[in-house]
């Protein structure tokens, strides 16, 4: 069992920069693949990053390339996702997620056994 909790997310102008914090207990963090994932208003839950259990390999979503960096220190039990260059449609509740699906039926960043209750993320214009 692994429980993950967020933090992080705030308002912030477009342009503007967070840093995704996501603490997991249980001695197990280093043997998942994690993922961050976020969910905007009337829209699907989509995956932003992953990342495997040593942080060799990382993948993101088309939308955030470039702009975020998915990162994890397995010594702290923790996982970031620095976001730059944030822009509007950036905005959305961002979720942690233990046990990711790095890849899975032709899709990157899918499914995740553990999750946590989120961190928001506003940006304004």
């Amino acid at each position: 069992q692994v429980q993950v909790v967020e933090s992080g997310g705030g308002l912030v102008q477009a342009g503007g920069s967070l840093r995704l914090s996501c603490i997991a207990s249980g001695r197990t963090f280093d043997a998942y693949t994690m993922g961050w994932f976020r969910q905007a208003p009337g829209k699907e839950r989509e995956g932003v990053s992953c990342i495997t259990w040593n942080g060799v390999i990382t993948h993101y979503a088309d939308s955030v390339k470039g702009r975020f960096t998915i990162s994890r220190d397995n010594a702290k039990n923790t996982l970031y996702l620095q976001m730059n260059s944030l822009k509007p449609e950036d905005t959305a509740m961002y979720y942690c997620a233990a046990d990711v699906n790095y890849y899975s039926g032709g899709y990157y960043c899918t499914g995740g056994n553990y999750w946590g209750q989120g961190t928001q993320v506003t940006v304004s214009s």
